[in-house]
């Protein structure tokens, strides 16, 4: 006949001090890593609307003193507006003092690409903050759990022993609660692995749009007109050029 004291609860009340802290190691790995999900996933949601916005007003702007002026209003709170407005600094920066300090030599073409490199790289890291914690929620709960389903294996195994019942219905009881400890650690890593994953293919995805536009807007502002732009004119093609900012 079953008892019916076996089960979660009655898990708690025999498990000693290890097996309790490893059970609340593996809370506040779910508790953090849900945490990291919900904070990343709306930011990585602001982030593509935002960034969708500025992009639909940069390319429908006629000049870049209007994109200038967008930013100095409404600021920079995506990617690619961050981008912009560094970019757009460094321009008028080299413009009015030139490479009077080593942090500005070189031509303007060099600054702003220096510029550009800085803003990915600050914007690569700020995508990428938080994964390191899912990715060691995700590969290091399995092994919590596990630790703390040998821990109760070997403790229900000892009580066995020393109460001399080796029946099945005594063994099978306590050993099927020690596996609660791996189904916790499995239930707390399968949701990290999977948010590390679609965050990062969404981080991969923006990371390639802001570097194909990087690469438009220092063309933008170092010769005035798109990435072959005097090639698809001389094809008889139809290229819009973005006027460069009044000096």
């Amino acid at each position: 006949m079953d008892n019916p004291t076996l089960g979660f609860g009655h898990f708690l009340t025999q498990t000693d001090a290890l097996g309790k802290t490893l059970l609340a190691i593996l809370v506040l790995m779910s508790i953090a890593s849900w945490a990291l999900v919900a904070v990343k996933g709306l930011a990585q949601w602001r982030r593509r609307q935002r960034g969708a916005a500025f992009l639909a007003t940069f390319w429908n702007a006629p000049t870049l003193d209007a994109v200038r002026h967008e930013l100095a209003t409404h600021g920079a709170h995506d990617p690619f507006s961050h981008l912009s407005a560094h970019a757009l600094h460094a321009q008028e920066h080299h413009a009015r003092h030139g490479a009077t300090r080593l942090a500005d030599a070189g031509t303007a073409s060099e600054f702003i690409t220096r510029t550009i490199r800085k803003v990915l790289d600050e914007e690569t890291m700020r995508m990428e903050s938080g994964l390191t914690t899912l990715a060691t929620v995700g590969a290091t709960a399995p092994f919590v759990g596990l630790f703390g389903t040998v821990w109760g294996v070997y403790h229900a195994l000892v009580a066995i022993g020393l109460s001399g019942a080796g029946t099945l219905d005594k063994v099978a009881g306590p050993v099927g609660e020690a596996l609660i400890m791996t189904g916790l650690g499995l239930a707390v890593a399968i949701p990290a692995v999977i948010a590390y994953n679609a965050f990062t293919r969404g981080n991969r995805v923006l990371a390639a749009q802001l570097d194909a536009f990087a690469f438009e807007l220092h063309s933008f502002l170092t010769l005035g007109e798109a990435p072959g732009a005097a090639a698809a004119q001389a094809d008889g093609g139809t290229v819009r050029v973005l006027k460069p900012a009044a000096a």
